[in-house]
């Protein structure tokens, strides 16, 4: 094996630099792509999906828990995969074993969940045997032919206005790699991490970062992204405003 140079503390240093300017102008460009992902048209959902969950039966509309926003990564686990019963997709479950806990996502505002064709019963079992424990549901009709996920995975993106349902966005291939963090998790939503430093369209929530931050058993169950924001309804649509003028926290 080829090994790069041994240098001296200086020079290391002066490499580490060099290279960390280029590190920061990737994290800039991936704030900035965050922001234009932000500004996406939404795609109105017209049609009524039907799941299967722990509690029965259950629409789209109910994989939301009550929440704004909601991710469902299709997860490969169903007869015709390699593994099954006992496993799911090796793919899909390093994938389930870097999914960060969900109650940081819930304080954003924010559902996430797992589907599989699987019935109710082996999902359990295999959500019991390697220790998963994100919401996770079954198929039962076209919802993963519709939403590009029926032949490979990925996260597809929803909002809720009432019950007005919206797709926002859409993530496969390889850029579910990088899925898996509370960050690249609220990176995909429509509102983002709504956080104060974010580049987001007027109106949107936003709190200074750290203020949010908890541990995930300290989370209050109906955690919202911040008691100023309050959601209010025009004809039906929703729309974010101030609760305080001056904007005082």
């Amino acid at each position: 094996m080829r090994t790069p140079p041994v240098v001296a503390q200086d020079a290391w240093e002066a490499a580490w630099q060099e290279l960390l300017v280029k590190e920061k102008a990737q994290t800039r460009a991936r704030d900035a792509l965050a922001a234009e992902r932000r500004r996406m048209p939404w795609m109105a959902v017209e049609k009524a999906y039907a799941f299967e969950g722990p509690n029965g039966k259950a629409s789209l509309l109910d994989l939301f828990e009550g929440r704004r926003q909601l991710i469902v990564y299709r997860a490969f686990f169903e007869p015709g995969v390699f593994g099954w019963p006992d496993h799911a997709c090796r793919g899909c479950s390093m994938v389930a074993d870097q999914v960060a806990h969900v109650a940081h996502l819930n304080a954003r505002d924010t559902t996430f969940a797992f589907a599989s064709r699987a019935p109710q019963q082996d999902i359990a079992r295999l959500k019991a045997q390697m220790g998963w424990e994100m919401p996770w549901y079954t198929i039962t009709d076209s919802f993963d032919a519709d939403f590009g996920v029926d032949e490979w995975h990925g996260h597809n993106v929803f909002i809720r206005q009432g019950d007005k349902l919206f797709r926002t966005y859409f993530i496969n291939n390889r850029g579910d790699e990088a899925m898996g963090n509370t960050w690249s998790y609220l990176d995909i939503t429509p509102l983002g991490r709504q956080e104060a430093w974010e580049d987001s369209p007027e109106g949107y929530p936003q709190t200074p970062p750290y203020k949010w931050w908890n541990w995930h058993d300290s989370y209050a169950a109906e955690a919202r992204p911040d008691p100023q924001w309050v959601a209010v309804s025009d004809a039906g649509e929703a729309a974010f405003r101030n609760r305080d003028a001056d904007g005082k926290e």
